[in-house]
């Protein structure tokens, strides 16, 4: 190992003296940034604390507008066809002869208390649009499949006919 100087010496106790100088002038000032840091990390929990505050008090509000809210009827409710002891028909007509409907349409419209050839016949422009929101089909499908006159064929007991013209 070569020998130092006592020159060297002094030289690298300057530099090293120098170092430690410098870097006590540069240094970023550590007590100045930690409390920088804990103000916004306490400004953060406060944020998070108001936000969970807010969230809880319209959650509080949404439970309370529902149940003030009214129940209304909406047109989707089930079409029921009127029926008096003179017209009570407990027969029931195979609905799924008409194209369109098949099995499946048939217990739907069975469920919403349609069970004749007739109730389709007797349905009101606004009784088709309900029927057609409610089995979830597009407006104006009921016209489009022509299921009145399939029914009126059908109810008049022209199954030929209704084969020929829609089988």
């Amino acid at each position: 190992m070569p020998a130092f100087t006592t020159n060297q010496w002094v030289v690298v106790f300057l530099v090293l003296v120098l170092g430690w100088l410098l870097g006590l002038i540069s240094r970023s000032g550590g007590a100045k940034w930690r409390r920088a840091y804990e103000a916004e990390r306490d400004a953060r929990v406060e944020e998070q604390r108001n936000h969970a505050a807010a969230l809880e008090d319209a959650n509080a509000r949404i439970a309370e507008l529902e149940r003030a809210r009214p129940t209304k009827v909406l047109a989707t409710d089930p079409v029921v066809p009127t029926t008096t002891a003179d017209t009570l028909d407990l027969r029931r007509d195979d609905l799924g002869l008409i194209q369109g409907i098949g099995p499946v349409g048939a217990a739907d419209l069975n469920e919403q208390g349609i069970y004749r050839y007739s109730d389709l016949t007797g349905m009101s422009a606004e009784d088709e649009a309900a029927l057609e929101d409610h089995i979830g089909a597009d407006h104006g499908y009921i016209a489009q499949a022509r299921w009145r006159e399939q029914a009126r064929l059908l109810d008049e007991g022209k199954f030929d006919e209704h084969r020929a013209k829609f089988g």
